[in-house]
């Protein structure tokens, strides 16, 4: 049986990561001829070539790519087998909750209320991501639960709930030729520069890359681009940008996610208020009973 140890899959990563064994190796704060020997070995071991090098690019072969792929899970899951290690035996451990700055649809402090009224609660520590990378929180153990977008999110390998469904919206300056309709089709949207989103692959982006909705709207304020987005990210719409409803838009939903692997009362008790909270919410002085969702 041939076996890789995390440090030589770490490596491996890196390189795979950056396409580039200078770049990799000062990730990894290790020498470059060091790393170089130390694919080399993993090569030879498995019997396989991983990459094809030349003096002006490193690319993966298909042996490569799927050692990436399988080699990202597999690190993964040994960082949150540790760090659930340590919490099942920490009895004090506070809950990790991860999102995107302003992500909660305005929902969080209500789920807080309800699970401070559970008798386990603990303590609650909010970590915020940038757009790529919350899920991947979720995976490793970094987080214990997190208010994700759907269908934005990667929630493979994730137990989730939703809170919240809504519809999505261009923003536009106030001067834009769409910014007096009323609502607007995709095919409105053609020919539009829309943002590359920073850490996120794919998607039909061709404008300047950005890291968060407030580099967003500051660039659509300088008439660089335009933006889709869930309503409850941009509404109030800040001076100067208008919201328009996109009509024929898949809704974007809230969810909350979690390791399906999670087992741990302190995480089964967050879902059980937030839930709750979801159940009974108040919007604009009503409540409002939202539709029910499957866990995954």
């Amino acid at each position: 049986m041939v076996e890789l140890e995390t440090r030589e899959l770490e490596y491996f990563m890196a390189v795979a990561d950056e396409l580039h064994f200078g770049r990799a190796a000062v990730r990894l704060s290790i020498a470059q001829p060091a790393l170089s020997k130390a694919i080399r070995r993993i090569e030879t071991r498995l019997g396989v070539p991983l990459f094809v090098r030349s003096s002006r690019h490193v690319e993966l072969t298909p042996a490569g790519e799927a050692l990436r792929e399988h080699g990202r899970h597999a690190l993964n899951a040994v960082s949150a087998a540790v760090q659930s290690a340590r919490r099942a035996g920490d009895t004090q451990a506070h809950l990790r909750l991860v999102l995107k700055p302003g992500g909660d649809a305005g929902l969080l402090s209500g789920i807080l209320a309800q699970y401070a009224h559970q008798p386990d609660a603990r303590r609650v520590d909010i970590l915020f991501s940038g757009p790529a990378d919350r899920s991947d929180f979720l995976r490793d153990g970094r987080a214990d639960v997190g208010l994700l977008y759907a269908p934005f999110d990667d929630l493979d390998g994730l137990a989730h709930e939703t809170l919240h469904a809504e519809d999505r919206v261009a923003i536009v300056p106030s001067g834009h030729r769409l910014a007096a309709q009323a609502s607007v089709l995709m095919s409105d949207l053609e020919g539009e520069t829309l943002p590359r989103w920073k850490g996120v692959p794919g998607g039909n982006g061709a404008g300047p890359e950005v890291a968060d909705v407030v580099q967003l709207l500051h660039m659509i304020a300088l008439g660089r681009m335009i933006g889709v987005l869930p309503r409850s990210l941009v509404e109030p719409a800040p001076a100067g940008l208008v919201c328009v409803p996109v009509a024929d838009a898949p809704p974007s939903s809230l969810v909350l996610a979690w390791n399906e692997h999670e087992r741990r009362p302190l995480v089964a008790s967050f879902v059980a208020a937030a839930l709750d909270a979801r159940s009974h919410r108040t919007i604009s002085g009503r409540v409002q009973k939202l539709p029910s969702a499957s866990t995954r």
